[in-house]
């Protein structure tokens, strides 16, 4: 037997603490992610007056939180329920890269949506012209190539890596760190390359969209005290969600970096992460957004309307 070949499925430690309560809690977590983002993307799919930009790119962004959630709570919930969770070795290098991919999407899709509101308010009377169907289009196009590509280079090197035992991995998904570690080789250039792409992805996302704000903040200077609180309504929503990304994903890599961390305290920060920002956007952009209200309220109008509507009129008898 090849020896590449000796680990053909991987063991997924988690928490092995009160595991109905946390498969209760982020059962429930998981639900609310759904229903929020899909709340979002029927609202903007369904609506006529949801088609400016900003409501295209969150529609992308919503679709993509459904799919990095979807690509790990699923798997954990089941492991919560047995005995021992396995992962087939092909199967935990799927859940690595889409994870790893969705992240670096969302990123993305936050500094495209960041742009746009650097359009609407520096240059409000070429916006129109500036952000057209197509250049949306090539915008959100390229935020999801560029999530599906960067992680190559570190998913190709760890494909080949021989995994001779043990197959424990210390976590609850499969994390590119801690199934790395396990290799029976040197994986030198794979940290190396990992943590490269991750601080690529992190401040270069983080430059672009801090490069919009500074760009905003000027052009905001200038204004009346009216403008000044109608482009910080515009934009609160997003740097609100853009905070918390960011921190967020801060933390989890000082927990790597702190020898201190308990791998219980990694595991809770990693998934608390996993699903922060993909349960909060919705909250976030539905509370500040009276556009969002207002189409809500239509739809729950519409929806309530149609029993009555299709109700039959019986004829009286005279």
């Amino acid at each position: 037997m090849n020896v590449s070949d000796s680990v053909t499925f991987f063991v997924i430690e988690g928490l092995q603490e009160k595991k109905m309560l946390m498969f209760s809690i982020f059962l429930i977590v998981y639900i609310m992610v759904l229903c929020g983002n899909s709340m979002i993307i029927y609202l903007v799919r369904t609506d006529p007056k949801l088609k400016s930009p900003m409501y295209f790119f969150l529609h992308n962004l919503s679709f993509s939180d459904m799919v990095y959630t979807t690509v790990t709570i699923p798997n954990m919930l089941s492991g919560l329920l047995k005995e021992e969770h396995t992962i087939s070795r092909s199967g935990c290098l799927l859940q690595m890269y889409f994870f790893l991919s969705m992240a670096v999407t969302g990123r993305s899709i936050l500094t495209v949506m960041a742009y746009d509101r650097y359009v609407a308010v520096c240059n409000p009377l070429r916006y129109a012209a500036i952000m057209t169907k197509k250049v949306c289009i090539l915008l959100v196009v390229a935020a999801w190539f560029f999530g599906f590509v960067i992680i190559l280079p570190a998913l190709s090197l760890a494909v080949p890596l021989p995994f001779c035992g043990p197959n424990l991995v210390q976590h609850v998904f499969c994390d590119h760190s801690s199934v790395v570690r396990l290799a029976c080789a040197n994986t030198t250039v794979n940290g190396v390359v990992s943590l490269s792409t991750a601080m690529f992805v992190l401040i270069g996302t983080f430059c672009l969209i801090l490069t919009s704000y500074i760009s905003i903040g000027k052009a905001v200077h200038g204004m009346g005290r009216a403008e000044k609180i109608k482009a910080f309504a515009t934009c609160a929503s997003h740097m609100i969600v853009v905070c918390i990304s960011y921190v967020s994903a801060a933390c989890v890599y000082i927990s790597y970096r702190v020898a201190t961390f308990s791998p219980n305290a990694r595991m809770i920060v990693a998934v608390l992460y996993s699903v922060l920002t993909p349960l909060l956007n919705p909250i976030i952009y539905s509370l500040r957004n009276k556009e969002l209200w207002e189409a809500l309220t239509r739809a729950l109008c519409k929806h309530a309307a149609k029993p009555t509507s299709n109700r039959k009129t019986i004829p009286s008898v005279s």
